[in-house]
């Protein structure tokens, strides 16, 4: 059988339509202090005076399937702070804090605590304070229990970094990943189910749980590579792959010619499910989960960060991986 992210039951294509008519509705904006700065990009900024206060919100989605069927949950805490904190440093805000909500079909105090273990590490690493939240019993409505949270940083009006001032000619930097992240996770379910195999099942050293459960990575140098370098775009890669180089400018086209080898885990999916390449590079990050954007003449310093370069800007549109088109 050959599989893709559709199919698996995630449309990609149709919740970017369901995103667009909320969008079209909700068109209320507040105005004096506090009215919005930026809309509709990885994170939301509202004006603060010298500063803008940004806002994003996401979910560790269904890689807590993994979690459950592993009766493991530590990491999953860890992913929620990293799939919010990424958002933040995309549009080179510092992370200040957050909040998690838990809905739960049935109160777990055990799992409670190891998902709290996996937050105060994520808040850990990524320097910010969980400073609230919310857990809920939805015993009708939840079939064992979802994760996410909000977060929230600062970052001054003029250093906001949308993407705007990428043009043809800068160079596209790879920070690799640290596997599948929290993206995807429904193929990868699909097509191991459809193969007969167990999360359980041997995976090089680990187990194929294990390794669908290893944390998103949280990319903190990404603060010290635009206190350092000239950036002109950012680029967490999650839902939607690398088509989220479009959320920055869509009227230039980005040419990954290079790309970083990824972790086995993507090819062993590929194999198992035959899934087409396109659809690889429109629903992993392939190992590199998260880009940076610069003019040439900076690219030795990002590489200092452990970023390699992995592509290039030029006239045209779209986002190509080699030559295939993945937008």
């Amino acid at each position: 059988m050959k599989f893709d992210y559709a199919k698996a039951g995630v449309d990609i294509k149709k919740a970017e339509r369901a995103i667009s008519t909320l969008t079209s509705i909700v068109k209320y904006k507040r105005k004096g202090f506090g009215e919005p700065i930026l809309l509709s990009h990885y994170a939301g900024v509202i004006d603060c005076g010298d500063f803008g206060i940004a806002i994003t919100t996401d979910g560790v989605g269904t890689k807590i399937l993994v979690g459950i069927a592993m009766k493991k949950y530590m990491t999953l805490g860890i992913d929620c702070v990293a799939v919010n904190v990424n958002d933040l440093l995309s549009i080179g805000a510092e992370p200040l804090a957050m909040v998690d909500y838990i809905a739960m079909q049935k109160i777990d105090e055990e799992i409670i605590a190891e998902i709290s273990k996996g937050l105060e590490e994520g808040c850990r690493i990524a320097n910010i304070t969980l400073v609230g939240g919310e857990t809920a019993t939805l015993t009708e409505m939840i079939n064992g229990f979802d994760l996410a949270g909000t977060a929230v940083g600062y970052v001054r009006k003029d250093r906001i970094i949308t993407g705007k001032k990428v043009v043809p000619g800068d160079i596209i930097m790879a920070l690799p990943s640290s596997g599948i992240h929290c993206n995807g996770l429904t193929l990868a379910r699909k097509v191991i189910e459809a193969n007969g195999l167990s999360y359980f099942d041997k995976f090089g050293d680990k187990t194929i749980g294990e390794e669908l459960l290893t944390p998103a990575r949280i990319y903190m140098e990404v603060l010290d590579i635009i206190r350092e370098c000239e950036v002109h775009g950012l680029a967490h890669i999650t839902g939607g792959a690398f088509r989220k180089l479009k959320r920055l400018r869509n009227d230039v086209r980005y040419v990954i010619d290079s790309p970083l080898k990824p972790q086995e885990i993507f090819r062993f999916i590929q194999r198992l499910g035959n899934v087409d390449e396109v659809e690889m590079y429109r629903t992993f990050n392939m190992g590199m989960g998260f880009l940076v954007i610069v003019p040439e003449s900076e690219v030795e310093k990002v590489e200092k960060f452990g970023a390699k370069r992995v592509g290039y800007v030029e006239e045209g549109e779209g986002v190509f991986v080699k030559d295939l088109r993945i937008d």
